[in-house]
């Protein structure tokens, strides 16, 4: 007869050192809108400024360099016609990644979904290459990115050239679907980035 009580009353003590426990640990906790994206970005933005220095024109006998394993994994294909763009997006904005496509930050929103993702490129000097055009993009256009899944078509809505210390232009809320371009400005000895940001219709 004593058992059942025993154990009710052990069991409310493990309930009420959970509980404690729980709410020590939420209530140290920092409410954040967005993970700090400060030192993913400065890196996005050193990467841009590397490939724009080691792009010179290059003689035709010259060895070539050797070659960069990609490494991300494709996510997607973004398309703006305006431009006559055409890009795999790789995961990762990384050295390698960003070489021979445009790189999701992974630390932003993933494709398509609430919040503020972000794709990187190079803008490489030879015309149509990667994001060389993306300065001839205007509001109103239309973004394409396809992935395996769905089809999402984002509308440009801001134009802007920032400095690269900018990680403001990684904001999101809660409630839009927004995507973010960036790569170099301007095309030569870039010391801005430019930004195009485009919002799911």
């Amino acid at each position: 007869m004593l058992y059942p009580r025993a154990n009710e009353w052990y069991n409310d003590r493990q309930q009420d050192k959970l509980l404690k426990e729980a709410e020590q640990a939420y209530s140290e906790m920092v409410p954040t809108s967005q993970p700090d994206l400060e030192k993913p970005y400065a890196e996005v933005t050193q990467l841009l400024t590397e490939e724009s220095a080691d792009e010179e024109p290059v003689h035709p006998s010259a060895q070539p360099s050797p070659e960069i394993k990609v490494g991300g994994k494709i996510i997607g294909i973004i398309q703006i016609d305006r431009i006559d763009l055409k890009l795999p997006v790789l995961e990762g904005a990384t050295k390698s990644n960003m070489k021979h496509a445009a790189a999701h930050m992974k630390e932003t929103a993933p494709l398509g979904e609430v919040g503020n993702a972000a794709i990187a490129a190079h803008r490489s000097r030879t015309t149509g290459r990667l994001f060389n055009r993306l300065n001839e993009v205007k509001i109103g256009d239309t973004i394409s990115i396809k992935t395996s899944t769905e089809e999402y078509q984002y509308k440009v809505y801001d134009i802007s050239v920032v400095e690269p210390t900018d990680v403001s232009v990684l904001n999101g809320d809660n409630m839009n679907k927004i995507l973010t371009l960036i790569t170099c400005d301007p095309l030569v000895n870039p010391t801005h980035r430019l930004i195009i940001h485009a919002k799911l219709s």
